[in-house]
């Protein structure tokens, strides 16, 4: 196969360690950004602008911020489900400082999901959204914008691609930096992935980039990376060690892991600019932090 490139967008620090049930500290949280640094990510979710009450495991969001190294070439992304979440963001960049780069939106595709997740119907979202990639461009931040719940609801069960890309048809009139299908509960599989990043792909023309973001609930988030690369999707999100989940989503387990993305790419002929032994050295410290070892095969098979 002829040599391509992908980005990764690292979420661990953010989709990672929202849902683990024992308070990480500021510092651990700052050294493991350091670490994936380290192993070559360039895009990192760094933490959410919610409500401390909701996410308690996100109650440092501007602390963690503050203590990032300023490296060049790193783009940080801090996650907001409102305006007052870009305001949050927009304040770590006060006095001279470096704070956020990048703001995550996120439009549930699911009004019973939406509405216990950010307190919002698809309606709801798509306004809240649209204002805040609006609001955020004219303050000179850059905005990207998730669709979750894109291939299953919870509470609802299966979600329509028309209604994923009547949603998609919207945010595009804002001209995000990017557009990102999420599989919040891990229910597709390779087909149906690269049947709805194919709709996307050409609703967007090439004009807005797309990524996407799989969890493994049901074993199959791996294979649809592989199917979404096969799309046309080059920018990919995962988490270090496959960690994470939704607060608000009933047995949604972790991201894909990115030892594993990883593992797939390097494989395959596909550069991803990332260390693979480094990442799993990362798992193996911070499995020695939450004192337990983490989900990624690839790295317990190291």
């Amino acid at each position: 196969m002829a040599s391509d490139m992908i980005e990764l967008v690292e979420v661990g620090p953010r989709d990672g360690l929202q849902n683990e049930p024992e308070i990480i500290s500021t510092a651990d949280k700052v050294t493991l950004i350091g670490k994936m640094l380290d192993y070559g990510a360039r895009r990192l979710e760094v933490a959410s602008f919610v409500h401390p009450k909701r996410v308690p495991q996100m109650a440092d969001a501007e602390d963690v911020i503050a203590a990032l190294p300023d490296i060049a070439d790193a783009t940080y992304i801090g996650l907001a489900l409102n305006k007052r979440g870009v305001l949050r963001g927009l304040a770590t960049r006060e006095g001279g400082r470096r704070g956020i780069d990048q703001i995550g939106c996120v439009i549930v595709a699911s009004d019973t999901f939406g509405q216990k997740n950010q307190g919002q119907t698809i309606e709801q979202g798509i306004e809240e959204a649209r204002a805040m990639v609006r609001f955020a461009r004219e303050e000179g931040l850059a905005v990207q914008v998730t669709i979750s719940a894109a291939f299953g609801c919870p509470f609802e069960g299966e979600v329509k691609p028309e209604t994923v890309m009547a949603i998609a048809q919207e945010i595009a009139a804002e001209d995000p930096v990017e557009i990102a299908l999420a599989d919040t509960i891990g229910v597709a599989v390779p087909a149906q992935a690269s049947d709805l990043f194919g709709q996307l792909g050409d609703l967007l023309g090439g004009n807005i980039p797309m990524r996407c973001h799989f969890h493994n609930t049901r074993g199959t988030g791996i294979a649809n990376a592989w199917a979404a690369y096969e799309a046309g999707v080059r920018t990919f999100d995962a988490s270090l060690g496959g960690l994470g989940g939704c607060p608000f989503a009933p047995k949604a387990t972790g991201n894909i892991a990115t030892e594993e993305l990883i593992y797939l790419m390097d494989k395959s002929g596909i550069d991803s600019g990332i260390a693979l032994d480094d990442a799993i050295a990362a798992n193996h410290w911070f499995a020695g932090i939450i004192k337990r070892e983490l989900p990624s095969l690839v790295a317990r098979a190291a």
